[in-house]
């Protein structure tokens, strides 16, 4: 049994979809060009005022909703001094003592086993700029100053980078059906800053703990932690000490270096924000805001199993994307075969966007595409190698199927007489194959089948054309018999 166990807690920082920033009404759109979405307010000039943004706040209780916590009826903004370039205040305006939402939970699940990661609080508070470094040189952009952002803070109930990984795409999921953030971690519209210490079970005590910071990806997370594990536990098993620190990560040496150790730590002498008042959350608002909470992953998930008959693994799938689960869901009110739908789009149209490395947004497909795909295929216009040979234009250029098949001649060929004389010239030319089949090898009509259906270059109907061949082998065999 290992002597330390890692005690790991998460704070998560989410940009807000507002249109406005949290204090100004300066746009929150991200790639534009840098320092052209700005103010005083958002500059920090002497003698402005901020107004509050009702949709941020709107945002922040009903993600504390649904993250389980109990909202306070009066949540107060504060002041947290500290000096960084791109601060331009030289403080933020944050939430301390009376956060929005705190005591609340968000349940994962690793290796089949479920666990409860408790919230601590969640609040709100104005973003920061953003340095550039360019060689010797940095710059700041402080067109991201001032954009509504979240924290969400957990209790130190994760044990294991898998579990911390796990709550990652749990929490962003969840923010994403929400509405609330995007959860593009590429973009820094949600950032992650784990702190992990090792708990001594021998001793029964708690170790010093180290704080990693601005984590930008969910993969970059699980592996910090876990060099930092390791780097610790190395230590302690050599008979050091941790220092009480803030690491950065190195993606490119997958290592955690050093930021700031505890002597340089921040006091940031929060006092009370005197140019904002308080939120009033009274119980009429807070109602009005839970009955917009759409419906969440996890029911999601279980509605797709219980009411379209989906497996777990595959309901799970669909929903870890809301895009695919919205699509999902628009091709069954069309086309009533979850079943059916759920294969094409786990299987073959994620195989598609894997392959071209395209997100969903990035092509014009939508629901209604494949629901006419599979329609042609039941009516029997096109085989299903026909589908399969079409579905990547389909996917990637939104092109109708019917208007592919008949561009490209691919209609199935229905005709009985047609088919019976391709089956006949099979029959013909492969005497072994239907030596084979007359002794009972069944496999000899798989193979014969492959023949008649490279002749007709995959056009013919195949349930109608393996009518026909059995048709056409029963005479074969019945001659044979009689002569």
């Amino acid at each position: 049994m290992p002597r330390y166990l890692p005690v790991i807690g998460m704070e998560v920082h989410a940009e807000l979809l507002t249109t406005t920033k949290m204090f100004c009404r300066c746009p929150t759109k991200f790639g534009e060009a840098p320092n052209t979405q700005t103010c005083p307010i958002c500059l920090g000039f002497p003698g402005v005022l901020p107004v509050t943004n009702k949709k941020a706040v709107e945002l922040t209780i009903m993600t504390a909703l649904a993250l389980n916590c109990k909202i306070a009826p009066l949540a107060k903004f504060a002041r947290k001094n500290y000096f960084y370039p791109d601060l331009p205040k030289n403080y933020q305006i944050s939430q301390y003592e009376l956060p929005i939402g705190k005591e609340g939970s968000l349940e994962i699940e690793v290796g089949g086993k479920k666990k409860v990661i408790r919230i601590r609080r969640v609040h709100l508070e104005e973003d920061t700029g953003r340095l550039i470094h360019m060689g010797d040189k940095s710059y700041i952009d402080f067109n991201r100053s001032g954009v509504p952002l979240m924290e969400i803070v957990t209790e130190p109930d994760i044990n294991f980078p898998e579990e911390a990984k796990e709550y990652m795409e749990r929490l962003r999921l969840l923010l994403q059906y929400l509405g609330v953030c995007d959860g593009k971690m590429e973009e820094g519209s949600l950032r992650c800053e784990p702190n992990i210490s090792l708990y001594d079970l021998e001793t029964n005590t708690w170790g010093t703990k180290v704080e990693i910071k601005n984590l930008g990806s969910i993969r970059a997370v699980a592996e910090a932690l876990e060099f930092e594990i390791n780097r610790q536990l190395r230590i302690l098993e050599a008979g050091g000490q941790i220092e009480q620190e803030t690491r950065g990560w190195n993606e490119e040496k997958k290592e955690t270096f050093s930021m700031r150790s505890k002597e340089e730590a921040h006091d940031y002498r929060y006092f009370p924000e005197p140019d904002i008042p308080p939120i009033v959350v009274s119980k009429e608002w807070l109602e009005e805001i839970r009955k917009r909470i759409p419906e969440l992953p996890a029911n999601k998930e279980e509605r797709f199993v219980r009411e379209m008959g989906l497996s777990k693994e595959e309901a799970h799938i669909l929903v870890l994307s809301l895009p695919l689960a919205k699509i999902f869901e628009e091709a069954v009110s069309l086309y009533p075969h979850p079943k059916k739908i759920a294969n094409w789009l786990i299987s073959d149209f994620q195989g598609i966007l894997n392959t071209e490395k395209k997100s969903i947004e990035e092509v014009p497909f939508k629901a209604g595409l494949l629901v006419d795909m599979l329609k042609l295929m039941d009516e029997g216009t096109i085989s299903i190698k026909i589908a399969k040979d079409i579905f990547p234009e389909v996917v990637l250029k939104g092109t109708p199927p019917r208007e592919i098949i008949e561009k490209r001649g691919l209609l199935q060929i229905t005709d009985e007489e047609e088919i019976r004389k391709v089956v006949e010239e099979v029959i013909k030319e492969e005497t072994d194959a239907v030596e084979q089949y007359l002794k009972g090898k069944e496999k000899a009509m798989g193979y014969l089948m492959g023949q008649i259906m490279r002749k007709t270059k995959g056009k013919a109907n195949p349930s109608l054309a393996s009518k026909i061949l059995r048709e056409e082998l029963e005479k074969v065999k019945s001659a044979a018999s009689n002569g």
